[in-house]
C-alpha cells in the first residue's frame, strides 16, 4: 500500500481508520471525485476492531466476525468496492444457537420449538404469548431493555433470552442498555403496530423480510478492511496515513488545522515525525474518548459529554484444536447471568465459516468480560486462558487442550448505550453545530455493528457533500 504524506491542504480530514473512517472516505470520493481526502490512523494498520489473524492454519477474529445480509448498504459497498469475490456465506449450522442457563439448551427458532423448549415453563410461555394483549408504552420516555422485556414478555423470558442477547451483541446486561438506543427496531415495531406479535400478524411475510444471512470474507473481516484501504489509495486517490496519531485539533478562519505526531521507533526516517495539515472539514471517526481529547481545547462541554460514553472491556480467547470430542454443530452458545459463569459465550468459528480451521480441525472463540464481569477481561493472559478453558469445560464438556491459542484484549471494547444515550448524543450534535465542518462518526453513537457503521458513514458522507454544495 502506498502512503503519501505530502498533500497538506485537504477538503476533508478523517481521523480514524476503522470501518467508519474507511467507508466515509469511500463514499465522499464517490460523491465528490474532486475532493481531497485523507485518513489519519494512529495504529500501524487500518480496520479498527476488524482484525483477522492467521495462526498455524487457523483464522481468528479479534472483533466482529461478520454482518447480516438484511442491510443492503453493506453489500452495496462490497460490490462497489469490487470485493464480491471475498464474500462468504455462513453455513446452515450457523442458524443453530444455544443458551447455557440451567444447562445447555438449543435456542428455539420456530413457534413449535418455542412451545417445546425447556428454557421456560408453560406459564412463562403463556406470558410471552400474552404480549399481544399488552398495550404499547405511552410517551417517548426511554427505558432499559430489562424494563421493556418485563413489561411486554415477562420476567422469565427477559432474564433468559434478552439477557443472553444483550451479552452476545453488546457485551452488556438488560438493565444497562437503553432499548431505544441499542434495539431501536423493536421500539419502532411497538410504536407502529402496538407490539411485536401484532407486527408479525399485521405485516405480511414478504414485507417483514428475513433476519438475513450472516456473511463474512475470505481471510476474515480484516481482509475486507485491507481491501477497502487499497481501493482508497490506488483507485480513489485518498491519502492514507498509518501510525499517525492526531494529537491536536484547532479551528482556523478557513476550517481546521490538525497536528500529527509520528514520534516513535516505528517511524521511517524519510517521514517527518511531526506535521500539520489544513482541512476545510474534519470527521472524527474515532472512539468517543479519543474525540473528547481532540475537541477539548475548543469546547470543554462537548468533550465532557463525549467522555460520558463509556466502553466495556472485552477479552477474546481463541482456541484451535487438533480434534475435540464435540461436534460444534451450530453457531455457538451464550450464557445468562443466572448461570453464574465467568464467560459471556463461545463462538464455534470452524462451524460458522469455511477456512477458519485446517481440514479436520476445529476452532472456537471465548468471550470474557463485558458489563457483566468487566474486571475479568483485564486479567493477564494466563488467567484468561484458564477462564476460557474452564468456561468450555463447564458449558460444553470440552476437556481437550488446544494446540493453538489466540488472545486479544480490548480494554475499551464496545461502547455502552445506557438510558439517556440518545438524548446525550443529540445534545452533542446540537452543540457541534457551532463548529461548521466538524462532525462525529463512529460506533459510539447510533449502532455498534458493521452494518450500522456503514449506514452511518453513508449518511456522514452525504451530509458533508450537502454542506459543501451550499
Amino acid at each position: 500500500m502506498s502512503i503519501n504524506h505530502n498533500r497538506r491542504e485537504l477538503h476533508v480530514a478523517i481521523v480514524g481508520g476503522g470501518i467508519s473512517g474507511l467507508a466515509t472516505a469511500f463514499f465522499i470520493r464517490r460523491f465528490a471525485p474532486d475532493s481531497r481526502v485523507a485518513i489519519f490512523e494512529k495504529e500501524p494498520r487500518f480496520g479498527g476492531t476488524m482484525q483477522s489473524e492467521h495462526r498455524n492454519g487457523f483464522l481468528f477474529e479479534a472483533g466482529p466476525n461478520g454482518f447480516l445480509s438484511n442491510r443492503a448498504r453493506t453489500l452495496d459497498l462490497v460490490q462497489e468496492s469490487g470485493a464480491e469475490e471475498l464474500l462468504l456465506k455462513s453455513s446452515d449450522d450457523a442458524r443453530i444457537r444455544y443458551i447455557f442457563t440451567d444447562g445447555l439448551q438449543r435456542l428455539p427458532d420456530t413457534p413449535a420449538a418455542f412451545l417445546s423448549t425447556g428454557l421456560l415453563s408453560l406459564r412463562d410461555k403463556l406470558r410471552v404469548f400474552g404480549e399481544i394483549f399488552i398495550p404499547p408504552k405511552k410517551g417517548p420516555d426511554d427505558e432499559t431493555l430489562r424494563a421493556f422485556g418485563y413489561r411486554r414478555f415477562g420476567h422469565a423470558f427477559t432474564d433468559v433470552f434478552l439477557d443472553a442477547m444483550s451479552a452476545g451483541i453488546h457485551a452488556s446486561t438488560p438493565d444497562r442498555l437503553s432499548v431505544h438506543a441499542a434495539f431501536p427496531a423493536i421500539v419502532k415495531l411497538e410504536r407502529e403496530y402496538g407490539g411485536l406479535f401484532r407486527s408479525m400478524i399485521k405485516k405480511r411475510k414478504k414485507e417483514a423480510g428475513s433476519g438475513g444471512i450472516l456473511m463474512s470474507f475470505r481471510g476474515g473481516v480484516g481482509a475486507f478492511a485491507e481491501h477497502l484501504a487499497n481501493i482508497l489509495v490506488n483507485t480513489l486517490s485518498v491519502k492514507l496515513h498509518i501510525a499517525s496519531p492526531v494529537t491536536e485539533l484547532r479551528r482556523t478562519n478557513s476550517g481546521y488545522r490538525i497536528t500529527v505526531n509520528r514520534s516513535g521507533s516505528n517511524v521511517r526516517p524519510e517521514i517527518e515525525p511531526k506535521a500539520e495539515f489544513k482541512a476545510e472539514s474534519v470527521i472524527l471517526a474515532t472512539p468517543a474518548y479519543i474525540s473528547a481529547g481532540l475537541v477539548a481545547s475548543m469546547d470543554q462541554e462537548i468533550a465532557n459529554k463525549l467522555r460520558t460514553i463509556s466502553y466495556s472491556p472485552v477479552a477474546v480467547v481463541g482456541f484451535g484444536f487438533e480434534n475435540i470430542a464435540h461436534p460444534l454443530h451450530g453457531f455457538g452458545l451464550l450464557t445468562t447471568a443466572s448461570a453464574k459463569q465467568k464467560i459471556l459465550g463461545v463462538l464455534w468459528d470452524s462451524s460458522i465459516f469455511p477456512g477458519r480451521a485446517p481440514a479436520g480441525k476445529q476452532s472456537l472463540r471465548v468471550l470474557i468480560g463485558g458489563q457483566r464481569n468487566p474486571e475479568l477481561a483485564l486479567r493477564d493472559k494466563s488467567e484468561l486462558i484458564d477462564i476460557a478453558r474452564e468456561g468450555i469445560r463447564r458449558t460444553m464438556s470440552v476437556h481437550d487442550a488446544p494446540s493453538t491459542i489466540f488472545i486479544k484484549r480490548w480494554t475499551q471494547g464496545i461502547p455502552n448505550y445506557p438510558v439517556g444515550h440518545i438524548a446525550n448524543v443529540l445534545d452533542i450534535q446540537k452543540r457541534m453545530k457551532a463548529y461548521p465542518g466538524l462532525s462525529l462518526n463512529s460506533n459510539a453513537y447510533f449502532g455498534i455493528g458493521i452494518n450500522d457503521c456503514i449506514i452511518n458513514s453513508l449518511a456522514s458522507a452525504k451530509r458533508w457533500v450537502g454542506e459543501r454544495s451550499k
